[in-house]
């Protein structure tokens, strides 16, 4: 069996981020499904945030944070996600990636929920892409291992400690093992569960599921965000449109033409992306259409070209000039905010396995993550895994800031007929019964359904079939703690219980086998 100081599995900006930190120090493993570049990253169009503007401050980006995530926020590690920000961002600019300017100073935009302009970007809407870009490029001048086309397919744990990893090589099936002092998964999140989304296809789970069957815990699970503004064009895949289009004064009018916002929010368009995309929801079935659209028909075109050229070039490619047309847009799933539940130097509860992006629940984003602060967290607490691998490993837990419920999944009795298991149905009834709108009533349907297909799962044997297999283990997850929860909180809204209620205000923690 080689060995490693460090594997990583997954290759978006945390895993990147921490290999590059980590061949200093060590070698290093990376481990990655598809090709190096396979990942959500280089979707993020909005931006990085960071208070470095003369009327902002790391406190006020605290405050915008602890409010957008609704009393279920760590306090300390949002603290440190605002308090490093600025330090790690000098490492980005250091590294070379080309964030915009104007006359030699970075330029700042505003996005829905910050109460300044704090939103760095590169290439106007392509963000994600030039960190990516730049991180890959550096990654691969370095002696760092990089096994493509090799799937993670089991955690190995000896003595309540990681050993080590399993992995599938997807081209000729065979399976390895690989030893390391440190795993970090780092494999983004779970945004195939649902029909529609904005995440490629590489982002089933996988992270999450290999944790969960390890033994670690996984939290906050229930908060899944729904990006309120996607492209809905017949035959054309989803596409994100940016927050920051919004932020620039973009407008949501209904299939009448009428800005509907203001009469749910006085914030509007710049409301939380929970209320902006369950505004919608309702606007869409008022007017019994599948879609609004977004209005950037009265600002400058010249503003549209140069701050949004990849949406602008996107929809030119499909027979729509936003700069004369209306947008039409619905919304889809887009990011987790839970995960495996990390403390504040992404530890789990099992030595010697970390987690980083969006895999990981580090409590910064509570129940609705700030727009813009994904990247961000990605990056500080890559680097304090990193940090806290050259010292003895700490017994602190995350999500000090609220209590915790500890639960295993429930055995439910199988249904005798059920819809066949495939990933269209899956991700139909996790859009239909689990997804922006809940109730009861549809989130105890999905659980049995989703209870009987797991029963009836093979033995995966190839990279699609451990991809469904992670799905539906995430799937039934993501139902069951969304039925536990009985209130609305941020991200998950829930017809029979409408309110956000005091008892609530504390976490859902899975974890395989727990004693009540």
């Amino acid at each position: 069996m080689n060995h490693y100081d460090y594997i990583i599995v997954g290759s978006g900006i945390a895993g990147l981020y921490i290999a590059l930190l980590a061949i200093e120090r060590g070698s290093v493993l990376i481990l990655t499904k598809g090709s190096i570049d396979d990942c959500n990253t280089k979707y993020a169009q909005g931006g990085i945030a960071v208070a470095m503007g003369k009327d902002d401050s790391p406190e006020l980006h605290f405050q915008d944070t602890m409010a957008a995530g609704d009393g279920l926020c760590d306090a300390e590690a949002v603290r440190i996600l605002t308090d490093e920000a600025a330090d790690c961002i000098a490492d980005l600019i250091n590294s070379g990636v080309p964030f915009d300017t104007l006359d030699g100073e970075i330029t700042l935009t505003r996005e829905a929920a910050h109460s300044v302009p704090r939103i760095m970007h590169a290439g106007g809407d392509a963000t994600g892409e030039h960190i990516e870009v730049t991180l890959s490029r550096h990654v691969c001048s370095t002696p760092t291992k990089i096994l493509e086309n090799c799937l993670a397919s089991e955690i190995l744990v000896q003595n309540e400690k990681v050993t080590g990893v399993r992995s599938l090589d997807c081209r000729t099936g065979s399976v390895e093992e690989y030893g390391c002092r440190f795993l970090i998964l780092a494999t983004g999140g779970a945004g195939k569960l649902f029909k529609y989304t904005t995440n490629s296809d590489v982002v089933t789970g996988d992270g999450i599921a290999l944790a969960f069957k390890a033994g670690a815990e996984i939290s906050d699970i229930e908060f899944f965000q729904f990006h309120p503004t996607v492209l809905r064009l017949p035959g054309v895949a989803p596409f994100l449109i940016s927050e920051a289009v919004r932020g620039e004064g973009g407008i949501l009018r209904n299939v009448e033409g009428h800005r509907f916002m203001p009469d749910y929010v006085a914030e509007a368009e710049l409301a939380p992306r929970d209320i902006v995309a369950r505004s919608i929801v309702y606007e869409m079935k008022k007017t019994h259409s599948d879609r609004v659209f977004l209005d950037v028909t009265h600002l400058p075109p010249r503003l549209i070209t140069t701050r949004f050229p990849h949406i602008y070039r996107f929809c030119r490619d499909h027979g729509l000039d936003i700069t004369k047309g209306l947008i039409p847009v619905a919304p889809a799933a887009h990011y987790l905010m839970g995960g495996v539940k990390v403390n504040n130097w992404g530890e789990t509860n099992i030595p010697g396995l970390f987690a980083a992006g969006e895999t990981a629940c580090t409590g910064v984003h509570g129940t609705n993550r700030l727009a813009s602060n994904s990247l961000l967290e990605s990056v500080v607490f890559s680097k304090r895994i990193v940090q806290r691998t050259e010292i003895a490993t700490s017994s602190e837990s995350g999500q000090s800031s609220a209590a915790s419920r500890h639960h295993s999944l429930p055995n439910r009795k199988p249904l005798s007929s059920a819809p066949s298991l495939n990933l269209p149905n899956l991700q139909s009834l996790m859009w239909d019964k689990v997804g922006i709108i809940r109730s009861g009533k549809s989130l105890k349907e999905a659980a049995t359904i989703l209870a009987t297909w797991e029963s009836l799962l093979p033995q995966p044997s190839d990279r699609s079939s451990y991809e469904l297999n992670n799905l539906v283990l995430c799937a039934r997850l993501v139902t069951e703690a969304a039925l536990l929860r009985k209130e609305s909180r941020g991200a998950h809204f829930r017809t029979d219980f409408p309110q956000n209620s005091p008892e609530w205000q504390q976490h859902i923690v899975f974890r395989k086998n727990v004693i009540k």
